[in-house]
């Protein structure tokens, strides 16, 4: 019987993609799948090589030319790229990766327990790489933790996951009002750039170099904290926080007082709801490296404390435990799908959980979420295992947007039977999904739609609950 013929998402081991041999499967987007695979007929491996799931798939062109400019250290290499087809087939693209073996940003900090002055070198090497990339004429437009891989060989850190990024001069491939993205790493001047009521024909935002800088400083905030600080989303109690008349988040400092005084001023500076305050990447990089070098002794003291009664995970890992000044929340992560199936408004960006519900829900910290900002960017160009340095380091290669292992934040959770309350509601991974009528050409992250065995499912979010009262507002004096 003659075998049947390869999908781009299933290639078994052994397979010839160009001059690589596929050697297993690292990860599946709705876009792209990506293997490692090594060198045949003398040619270097092992890569991650990614490759299109449709043919003429244009994200994969505009990859390929962002990452053809960029010649930087903490940016993964790209060896090769080309296409491929099987006899009487329309061509697939593909692209070939440096191999880089190490773990999540996240990840990373839950392990190592970093030190303020470890964080700083990281964040400058990180905004070396966004400098390099808007020099370019790039704009990242999905920057976060889980887009960062720190190596396990010597702890240098490498931005991630282009395939959502941006050049001048590229065609627009994405509908308004975003380009793609992760919710809670959107600017204030993005989420301002919103007019009602929405038109489809409206011209979506186009992030620049500003975004990428406040991307990188929301990053940083969860990083140094563990949690997010109230999200600029427009629905939000708090969003007057990020007005052009606001005072932007608490400072790191104030809720982790382990973060010194350097770090938290500069995470701080990123964060400004003006985009000129925070700067450009390269002065983002030269004030880190002047901050590694000018802070004093508690920049050497661990941000994260372990103690003996602290939780262990499913690994036997203990959890990290942060010294608190105050018990601030993270902002309730945004998107909420519906009991039917379809995304309220036709897309997740719009909703967001009341803050009453935060008491009740999971904090977007990194022991706690099992992707990155409870959702994941369209550009399914990096997978980042969530695996610790003592086991067997995984490669880099690209996002996923398989249902994640955990409940999202905010998600409707199985009882402990495993069952869900509402019939339409199916129990996956510990938490409540509803499938839904969508291929899985369009079962689109940013919307909070995820693929599990070949179909498309959506979360099932606790509904918000109503104000007990107005929102509080703070002034500069506040802040210690």
């Amino acid at each position: 019987m003659e075998p049947g013929p390869l999908h781009p998402a299933r290639l078994p081991p052994g397979t010839r993609v160009g001059p690589w041999r596929v050697l297993e499967r690292r990860g599946c987007g709705a876009y792209g799948a990506v293997y490692r695979a090594f060198g045949v007929e003398g040619v270097l491996g092992p890569v991650a090589l990614k490759l299109a799931l449709y043919p003429g798939d244009e994200r994969f062109a505009r990859e390929i030319e962002l990452l053809s400019r960029l010649r930087h250290p903490s940016v993964p290499r790209l060896v090769d790229h080309g296409s491929w087809s099987q006899p009487g087939d329309i061509p697939h693209r593909y692209l070939a990766m440096e191999w880089v073996e190490g773990v999540s940003l996240y990840e990373w900090a839950r392990v190592q327990r970093p030190t303020s002055r470890q964080v700083l070198r990281a964040l400058a090497s990180l905004a070396r790489a966004l400098a390099a990339t808007h020099a370019a004429g790039g704009v990242h437009r999905d920057v976060k933790g889980d887009n960062v891989l720190v190596s396990a060989a010597d702890g240098r850190v490498f931005l991630t996951d282009f395939g959502s990024g941006h050049y001048v001069g590229a065609a627009t491939l994405t509908s308004p009002p975003f380009p793609p993205g992760t919710g809670p790493y959107r600017s204030p001047e993005a989420w301002r750039s919103i007019r009602f009521p929405f038109h489809p024909s409206d011209t979506p935002y186009a992030p620049g170099p500003g975004d990428d800088v406040f991307a990188l400083g929301m990053t940083a905030y969860r990083l140094v904290t563990g949690e997010y600080p109230p999200p600029p989303a427009l629905l939000d109690e708090v969003a007057h926080i990020w007005s052009p008349e606001g005072t932007g988040p608490w400072p790191p400092r104030a809720v982790n007082v382990c973060c010194c005084a350097e770090l938290s001023e500069l995470v701080s500076r990123m964060l400004s709801v003006h985009p000129e305050t925070r700067g450009s990447a390269r002065e983002l990089a030269e004030a880190l490296e002047q901050a590694v070098s000018r802070a004093g002794p508690e920049a050497d003291v661990p941000l994260f404390a372990q103690e003996e009664s602290e939780p262990v995970d499913a690994r036997g890992a203990a959890q990290p435990v942060m010294h608190r000044r105050r018990g601030l929340t993270a902002g309730a992560l945004l998107t909420a799908a519906s009991l039917g199936g379809a995304v309220a408004m036709g897309a997740g960006w719009l909703l967001s959980a009341h803050p009453g519900e935060r008491a009740q829900q999971a904090h977007a910290s990194a022991a706690e979420d099992s992707k990155d900002g409870g959702t994941v960017a369209v550009g399914d160009t990096a997978l980042t295992a969530q695996t610790p340095f003592a086991r067997a380091p995984s490669a880099w290669s690209t996002i996923s947007v398989d249902i994640p292992p955990k409940p999202l934040p905010g998600q409707k959770r199985a009882d402990a039977a495993g069952r869900c309350p509402g019939r339409a509601m199916i129990p996956i991974n510990g938490g409540c999904w509803t499938k839904l009528a969508v291929g899985l050409k369009d079962c689109d992250a940013s919307y909070n739609y995820y693929v599990y065995k070949d179909a498309c499912y959506g979360p099932v979010f606790l509904p918000a609950r109503p104000p007990t009262s107005g929102p509080t507002k703070r002034s500069g004096s506040d802040a210690p």
